[in-house]
């Protein structure tokens, strides 16, 4: 064999092989790609009879080890095809790469043989002929029923110029769905368009999201959340975003992957509230997708998502309140996106099945991985339980022996029953307080009372129109924040015009209050200045900056612009000089109405607050492109100015209700002032998300009410010592009982991952004494001594840890009569390779692990070698 760089340049140019002729003695030229690189040979073919081969113009061949490599590359460099070819030709001549034959497309087809053939190996599926692999029968996977799901939208995939010509090696065998029976299913399916009840969420939004040139605008998946292994066959590909069609297909395969005699199954979605509101309908009306009989699902939100939805989904989705859920945090997804995402380039170009074939690869090799190392994951599960019961189960038992037993035996018939109910039995984990009134609600309450004596028609409608237009006026401020340092005439007169209707509005207001008060002279009206610390202009590099109104209303001399103008409302009158004049009526309503406004900022703020926090984590701080940076950055400045204009309004309505003589007790409590270090989106948005924190931290608008026992505007139904205690003691079994059940959860997974590994062991030596191949037997008792060392190595590592008791035996003595090579005194084993050598005798009397490229030092006795 000749290395390329000793065959002149222009050897490629000039080579032409002849045609192949099965059983000829005429030489021909092959090019043999090997993992130290590209050479030249002459190979005389075979003549022995009845040998035949199903390449009839063989030009390229690829040994076992460069395949090899390439996979091990791939799998953990994320190496590209490309990359690793350049590799091999570099390493062949590196003077004059361009030289080496470039077999590119060649590695591309057969690494796709290579895996296909090596995954049935690895499976099994090679020492049966006749059995077929079945879906997801060439995947690893522990079983369990506790599953998180998520969508990656970075691996996208291009469209096909003839897709027509793709060939799938293992279509629906790993981890990916069966490619037609998931378009029968799409084609038939009809995606809800559903209102979100909760707060602004990417899946949601994402799900609008569609690409003209993208075949997949990304994948859908779902893992084991303990062990963070993918579901075999439960991979789905997007089309238009993270529609709920595509989510349903994925879980319900999962759910029905393995899972006889179970009966409870834990779903981990970022978007669960939403999801799972019509789930089983969705179901029961679509012939692709079906649950287990009497599966029990039960919905939950990952603890770092849910800390952006509203405040009502923490008690009803938080893994803290889910029985047996153990300690998961339900974001192990997103740790294995972060490797997977390094493929995805690579991937977004290739064939449909190419692709699919190297996302099951990889996601083999992940799960793989997890199963290499579980039992230094589950070692340290353990220690973390144990500590997490100790830390838990001492404040738990001193709370409990501080409180009134009849207070906590009527707990503990709440907490099961919630246990048993959920939904908004789990309500019981938060505050329970009564929803402060809106603006409408409280409208609607004094307009049905108009008709008393006290009360004139129209003043509430009348009310309202005033409230409106501060905030138009605030609205117009905005605006002239907002506009560009060299705004253009055509912006000028936007907001010149906005400023005459306003004014137009204004007047007409007063005209409706002289009605009101029969002309009464009530003095100066009131004028709204902004709070400065609330005023963001979104200025950026571009130059934005305020435009003065001088520039604006260049016709306007010494005329009050409207944005600046008073408005009289009752509160402009102080209020006893209002008792005086008798406009208590007015004032009352007007501090009703007030209220319902304040109620609504402090509404809208939260909703703005949580969408900002989205913003942040999930789009600003993972954007990948500079394109994505500046859209999340416009995203989260829009935001910016909801949140500033919920505060301004919350002051305007606060300072209202000061004026018109609210106690200062409930001031204090219910309408605090915000500052702009209480708007600070650094931590979650809201504490009580937040495992282990304390309410004290929170911001005052997320604790809810704090006004003490006896105010008519607490809205609590309970006194606040009791439902301090309540949710404190609740919060407090729960997390003691959440890491009992860790730890019984640990000790059992020890018990199965043993089990589990006997089982490999036992599959395996049943399939070598089945075995009539040299080779077969040999790979069969190379895979038995492995799962053994794991047995091994799980028993030692697990004593005194896991609930069963097991044993182990390393293999069958029957196995040691296979023979696969006769090694001899002095010969040398393959540098390449780690080997066990192994005397065959009546029994295996002896074992021993060599170093690469020692001597056997075994007199005259043939051995067993196994390839490691």
């Amino acid at each position: 064999m000749h290395a390329w760089e000793n065959i002149p340049m222009d050897a490629e140019a000039n080579f032409s092989p002849m045609e192949t002729v099965h059983g000829s003695t005429i030489p021909t030229k092959l090019t043999i790609v090997h993992s130290t690189g590209v050479f030249l040979h002459n190979v005389v073919w075979c003549s022995c009879p009845g040998v035949d081969s199903s390449t009839t113009r063989p030009q390229t061949a690829f040994t076992f080890d460069v395949l090899n490599h390439f996979l091990i590359d791939a799998l953990e460099c994320k190496t590209s095809a490309s990359s690793f070819f350049e590799k091999i030709r570099r390493m062949t001549n590196n003077c004059f790469p361009d030289t080496v034959p470039n077999r590119y497309r060649e590695l591309m087809r057969v690494s796709r043989l290579w895996r296909d053939l090596m995954s049935r190996k690895w499976f099994g599926f090679a020492h049966n002929d006749e059995q077929k692999p079945d879906k997801g029968d060439l995947a690893c996977w522990l079983v369990s029923q506790r599953y998180v799901v998520d969508g990656n939208f970075t691996a996208q995939h291009m469209v096909m110029r003839k897709p027509q010509l793709d060939i799938s090696l293992s279509d629906g065998l790993g981890y990916m769905v069966k490619d037609q029976e998931y378009q029968t299913h799409l084609s038939s399916a009809v995606e809800s368009k559903e209102r979100s009840s909760c707060s602004n969420h990417r899946a949601v939004n994402a799900a609008n999201i569609s690409r003209s040139n993208l075949r997949a605008t990304g994948v859908g998946a779902t893992a084991c959340a303990r062990h963070g292994c993918f579901v075999p066959h439960s991979i789905v590909d997007f089309q238009k975003g993270e529609r709920h069609m595509n989510i349903d297909y994925s879980i319900c395969n999962a759910l029905n992957y393995h899972s006889a005699g179970i009966d409870s199954s834990l779903i981990i979605y970022d978007v669960g509230c939403q999801w799972s509101i019509n789930f089983l309908q969705r179901v029961a009306q679509s012939k692709g997708l079906s649950v287990p009989e009497n599966m029990h699902i039960v919905p939950a939100v990952g603890k770092f998502h849910l800390s952006a939805h509203k405040l009502a989904c923490f008690a009803r989705y938080s893994l803290n309140f889910i029985q047996g859920a153990g300690h998961v945090d339900g974001e192990i997804l997103e740790t294995l996106w972060a490797p997977f995402n390094k493929i995805s380039p690579t991937a977004r170009s290739m064939s449909q099945a190419h692709r699919q074939e190297v996302l099951d690869d990889h996601m083999r090799d992940s799960n793989w991985k997890k199963i290499v190392g579980i039992m230094k994951t589950l070692l340290k599960k353990y220690k973390r339980a144990l500590k997490g019961v100790d830390d838990t189960k001492s404040p738990f038992d001193e709370l409990t022996l501080s409180l009134d037993p009849e207070k906590i035996s009527i707990w503990k018939i709440d907490e099961k029953k919630a246990m048993e109910q959920r939904g908004e039995y789990l309500d019981i984990y938060q505050l329970q307080m009564n929803k402060a009134p809106t603006m409408a609600e409280i409208r609607l309450k004094l307009t049905e009372s108009e008709n008393t004596d006290t009360s004139k028609p129209g003043t509430v409608s009348w009310l309202i129109t005033g409230i409106n237009l501060e905030d138009l006026q605030d609205g117009l401020r905005a605006d002239i924040r907002q506009l560009p340092t060299d705004a253009t005439p055509g912006q000028k007169v936007s907001i010149e015009e906005k400023r005459q209707r306003l004014t137009a509005r204004i007047a007409k207001f007063h005209e409706t209050a002289d009605a009101m008060t029969a002309g009464m002279d009530l003095g100066t009206a009131t004028v709204h200045s902004d709070d400065p610390r609330f005023c963001y202009a979104g200025h950026d590099e571009n130059g934005w900056g305020e435009v003065s109104d001088e520039e604006i209303s260049e016709y306007i001399d010494e005329e009050i612009l409207a944005e600046e103008m008073g408005i009289w409302m009752p509160s402009s009158v102080p209020y006893q000089d209002a008792l005086a004049l008798g406009l208590g009526p007015l004032q009352a309503e007007e501090l009703e109405l007030r209220k319902g406004q304040a109620n609504d900022c402090l509404e809208k703020l939260r909703m703005a607050l949580g969408h900002k926090a989205i913003i942040y984590r999930q789009y600003f701080r993972s954007a990948n492109s500079t394109w994505a940076g500046t859209r999340s950055k416009q995203e989260a400045q829009r935001c910016q100015l909801k949140i500033d204009k919920c505060v301004r309004s919350y002051q305007r309505a606060r300072s209202a209700m000061e004026g018109l003589g609210m106690d200062k007790a409930t001031l204090g409590s219910l309408y605090q002032p915000i500052s702009p270090t209480e708007l600070s989106i650094d931590k979650e948005v809201t504490e009580e998300n937040r495992f282990g924190q304390g309410s004290d931290r929170l911001a005052w608008f997320w604790r809810g009410n704090n006004a003490s026992q006896g105010q008519d505007d607490a809205w609590i139904d309970e006194s606040p010592t009791d439902l301090v205690y309540r949710v404190n003691w609740l919060k407090a079994k729960a997390r003691w009982n959440r890491w009992q059940e860790e730890l019984r959860l640990v000790r059992h997974e020890m018990g199965w991952t043993i089990n589990w590994f006997k089982y490999h062991q036992n599959e395996w030596e049943r399939r070598g004494g089945q075995a009539t191949r040299p080779g077969h037997q040999a790979y069969a008792y190379q895979q038995v001594l492995m799962w053994g060392r794991f047995v091994e190595e799980a028993e030692k590592n697990f004593n005194g840890c896991s609930l069963a008791s097991t044993s182990s035996t390393l293999c069958s003595p029957q196995l040691a009569e296979i023979i696969v090579f006769k090694i001899w005194t002095g010969q040398m084993v393959p540098t390449a390779f780690h080997v066990i050598l192994i005397p065959i005798t009546d029994r295996i009397k002896s074992a021993e692990l060599n170093r690469p490229g020692c001597n056997v030092g075994i007199e005259n006795q043939p051995v067993l070698i196994l390839l490691l």
